[in-house]
């Protein structure tokens, strides 16, 4: 799906076949973290990760992910935050450890499946050479998601009018939109899926002020009504107004949280 802009293994993994068919400040979450606790659906088992010749990103990181909760990663540039979400969906394998979903190892889910199940947004989506209504239908073109309910025309633009996107029409090209723009879709398209798991990197990176509330705000109304689990990577202090959420500090080859459960009012 070229929802995500990620490189040459993203295009090389997707063009497999299967895909088609189908409280405590300071606490570091790391190699001493208690064992796999049953409620967490993502969960890092002493995984370790560097690029070839690079740097050690993870050292032993043993991390839970817990359903309807809200993850603020946040750290140096270069410190691995999106690494940590691209783990996840697996565009990249740890070179020691494991990670497991649900309880079962990542590795061993079945790719659509996976895809389905855990929605990875990037910061600079790439649109397809075709109408803003292929875009956000793509998804139900693939085997794997034809028991989903496909959206019509007046629920697709009732989705754009939510995020300020009424000039754009379903007919329109989507190679012509701008980037702001193209997230927002990118997040609409994402979540007629109903995943379980949201990884949202920089996602208010493009967008004006109000944009960016609107998206934060359907992140947060997302948070509370559902149980899905979410992480966004991001450099500003753009938050929940009125949401419980962890922030995670991804630095030094580990990752601490760093404020334990929050709460703005």
């Amino acid at each position: 799906m070229e929802c995500w802009n990620i490189g040459t293994k993203f295009t090389q993994y997707f063009s497999d076949p299967l895909f088609h068919h189908s409280n405590c400040k300071g606490n570091e979450l790391g190699s001493n973290t208690v064992g796999k606790q049953p409620d967490h659906i993502i969960h890092f088992e002493n995984v370790s990760f560097a690029y070839p010749g690079d740097k050690v990103l993870f050292r032993k990181l043993s991390l839970g992910i817990t359903p309807g909760t809200f993850y603020h990663v946040k750290g140096p540039s270069g410190s691995g935050k999106s690494t940590l979400l691209r783990l996840i969906i697996r565009l990249e394998e740890p070179t020691q450890g494991r990670i497991l979903f649900n309880g079962a190892p990542l590795a061993d889910t079945y790719p659509p499946h996976l895809r389905r199940a855990i929605l990875y947004l990037p910061q600079t989506p790439v649109a397809i050479d075709g109408s803003v209504r292929e875009y956000l239908l793509l998804p139900f073109t693939f085997k794997a998601n034809q028991d989903l309910q496909k959206p019509d025309d007046s629920q697709l633009m009732e989705r754009l009018k939510a995020f300020l996107l009424n000039d754009i029409h379903l007919n329109d090209h989507a190679q012509t939109l701008s980037v702001g723009q193209l997230q927002r879709l990118c997040f609409i398209r994402g979540m007629l899926l109903s995943p379980a798991v949201l990884l949202l990197d920089e996602p208010t990176s493009s967008l004006d002020k109000q944009s960016a509330a609107i998206v934060i705000d359907h992140i947060e109304k997302l948070c509370k009504t559902s149980s899905l689990a979410i992480l966004m990577v991001s450099h500003e202090e753009v938050l929940p107004g009125s949401l419980k959420f962890r922030s995670l500090m991804v630095a030094d080859s580990k990752v601490s949280e760093i404020f334990g459960i929050q709460e703005i009012t």
